[in-house]
């Protein structure tokens, strides 16, 4: 297992796009200008231990003795969404291949058990590290987590901090919502958060339990679910009850990866901006993120939510994804 260390090469000053500098602005560039082509992208469907499937999109192996990196996406997104390709793609820079995970029904079709996927759901990522340990039995594997994915990979770590965790050497996550209590509580009081990204959420996520009525009826009120207008009623609705929990309270305070950082024992890059519109600067675990000397925070003042757009408008950069895959390729270079 490696070690803290002093010499990774960690992220350069952020300087946003102009314009665009703003949070808002950065959260909805970085959705427009991203690429979702230029990578050829070779999909396998994996059978859960539980009899469901997730989706894997597997990128090309230019160097199969080189690291592995496994990207995870964030809330209603999926494995070939903007940030995840140019992730691929600078990761095939250095010369490494990538696969991503499409967590349950996200890959374009709904899964088939009535549970789904949620923020500290970490079973189906414990499972894809096993089966890719069996398959690339000495490759090492890199992480990188978007937002919920990011989320869902902390507690994956700290969840094994006591052990290796599997193949894994080093992570980067990047727009995380550290406390899920405080980021419902920021897109419930928030203008924007109200009428923008919780419309967007919830809109995704009722068409998806519409599609699985027939399996959810007899599970959850399906009535209340349809009805819901903010990310915590649908979690109180579905995703508590659906997953074991007693309350979204629960789900928020238990799936929470600001409580798994102290445990976490591989080099990771936590990536974050401050002014964050779905995460309260106040609620990043700044004090956690620098007591444990293996993880690496960078926090910006300027990015926004999986935003980090620098260059320009007509030639942008994507700076979290190439700081990211720079952190790791050192992580690679030490172990």
């Amino acid at each position: 297992m490696n070690g803290p260390t002093s010499t990774l090469p960690l992220p350069t000053t952020f300087r946003p796009v102009f314009p665009g500098a703003g949070p808002h602005a950065q959260t909805l560039l970085g959705k427009l200008l991203r690429r979702v082509e230029g990578i050829d992208l070779r999909r396998e469907r994996w059978t859960t231990d539980d009899g469901d499937f997730v989706d894997l999109d597997f990128g090309p192996d230019p160097d199969p003795s080189r690291p592995l990196v496994v990207v995870l996406h964030g809330l209603e997104g999926n494995a070939r969404r903007g940030y995840c390709v140019e992730t691929y793609l600078s990761a095939s820079r250095h010369g490494m291949a990538s696969v991503g995970l499409n967590f349950r029904a996200c890959s374009g079709e709904p899964n088939l058990k009535p549970r789904a996927y949620h923020s500290g759901d970490t079973g189906d990522l414990a499972m894809v590290l096993r089966r890719l340990r069996e398959r690339f039995p000495a490759r090492p594997f890199l992480l990188v987590g978007w937002s919920l994915g990011g989320n869902v990979m902390l507690k994956y770590l700290g969840e094994h901090g006591d052990g290796e965790p599997t193949g894994v050497v080093g992570a980067a996550a990047i727009s995380v919502p550290y406390d899920l209590a405080a980021g419902a509580r920021r897109l419930e009081t928030s203008f924007l958060g109200r009428h923008l990204y919780t419309r967007y959420f919830v809109r995704s996520l009722v068409d998806k339990v519409r599609a699985k009525a027939h399996l959810l009826e007899p599970h959850v009120d399906l009535e209340t679910i349809l009805e819901s207008m903010s990310i915590r009623a649908f979690d109180e609705a579905l995703t508590a009850p659906l997953h074991g929990f007693a309350s979204a309270e629960q789900y928020y305070r238990e799936s929470s990866s600001s409580v798994f950082l102290e445990r976490i024992r591989v080099p990771t890059l936590l990536l974050h901006s401050m002014d964050d519109p779905f995460l309260p600067s106040d609620a990043v675990p700044t004090a956690s993120m620098h007591s444990n000397p293996f993880l690496h925070p960078v926090l910006t003042r300027k990015g926004g939510h999986v935003g980090f757009v620098a260059g320009s408008l007509t030639r942008p950069r994507f700076w979290g994804e190439e700081s990211a895959i720079r952190f790791l390729a050192g992580v690679a270079d030490t172990d």
